[in-house]
């Protein structure tokens, strides 16, 4: 059998070696505490540079901090992005860098939410936050300078399976949400898919991780509540359009694939982006992963289209 590391580019592969040659502990040997400021240190490091926006803007959307982005004063159509780092780690810090992107890219403003984290707030915490901040910002986007009836949401990682979920808070309440952008999202109840064996040990999310994620977050008998495995919602008829952007080394490509194979079944429109040779997070690596680029520029354009009048 071919070995799974010949699947990566060369930059890619290259990057996961001065990863492994600086020797950083694993999340998984770390307290939250300790992951999050690891985690936080090394965020932006791939990233590209912090790109200035005429309106960055911290404020308060359904108790929770958040932060705004907007590349013009303009009443701009707005996404709630909701960021990565497994329901434990992560903040608006380790994504700035990425939110300013989207915005800069796709012409509209994006608010980043600053959802509560486990272990301190367990399942079902973050989808609460995720889903009261999507209801505020429909009632609030007016007295923001924003049009609160064009509204999308995104994430990456575990922020995408949020994303997922609050599409169908969207659909049930009759919320105008006009789109999600899905990036390596978590969608399955349980890391049992091939890709979770192929890419357990090596491609920067090891399968250790996940589960010690996991473990902070939810249950083991939470785990097929479809707020958090969304593959295992009973209807996904009627949500919003999405785009699914996906990395090939990525223990989640196929859940991921899968997802999005579902949405499409159900009749919701599904453009799906997979970057051969990449890993997980690889959005974050544009200083070297140029497929992080690429990707941004598809995630931008789908926001635009999904946002448009």
């Amino acid at each position: 059998m071919t070995s799974p590391t010949r699947l990566l580019t060369p930059r890619m592969a290259g990057v996961l070696e001065r990863i492994r040659r600086a020797n950083r502990p694993p999340f998984h040997s770390l307290t939250p505490r300790e992951a999050r400021i690891a985690y936080r240190m090394g965020a932006e490091i791939l990233d590209l540079p912090r790109a200035p926006l005429p309106r960055v803007e911290d404020l308060e959307a359904a108790g929770r901090p958040a932060r705004l982005y907007a590349p013009s004063a303009e009443q701009l159509p707005v996404m709630l992005y909701l960021h990565g780092g497994g329901f434990t780690i992560g903040d608006l810090e380790t994504h700035d860098s990425l939110c300013r992107q989207l915005a800069l890219r796709s012409g509209c403003a994006v608010l980043a939410l600053d959802y509560r984290l486990a272990p301190e707030h367990r399942f079902p915490a973050a989808v609460d936050d995720a889903w009261a901040a999507l209801a505020w910002l429909h009632e609030h986007a007016g007295s923001q300078g924003l049009d609160g009836s064009r509204l999308a949401v995104g994430g990456d990682s575990a922020g995408g399976t949020l994303a997922a979920g609050t599409a169908f808070f969207a659909r049930d309440r009759g919320l105008p949400l006009k789109g999600q952008l899905l990036i390596t999202p978590g969608s399955a109840s349980h890391a049992g898919t091939p890709s979770h064996e192929l890419f357990a040990n090596g491609f920067l999310l090891d399968a250790a991780s996940i589960e010690w994620f996991f473990g902070h977050y939810i249950d083991r008998q939470q785990r097929h509540d479809w707020r958090f495995a969304p593959l295992e919602a009973d209807d996904h008829a009627g949500l919003a359009p999405a785009c699914v952007v996906l990395a090939e080394c990525d223990p989640l490509v196929d859940e991921g694939i899968a997802y999005a194979d579902t949405l499409r079944a159900a009749g919701v429109a599904v453009q799906l982006e997979l970057y051969r040779g990449v890993t997980h997070d690889f959005i974050k690596m544009g200083r070297q992963i140029p497929e992080a680029i690429t990707a941004l520029d598809a995630c931008a354009a789908a926001i635009r289209d999904h946002l448009q009048p």
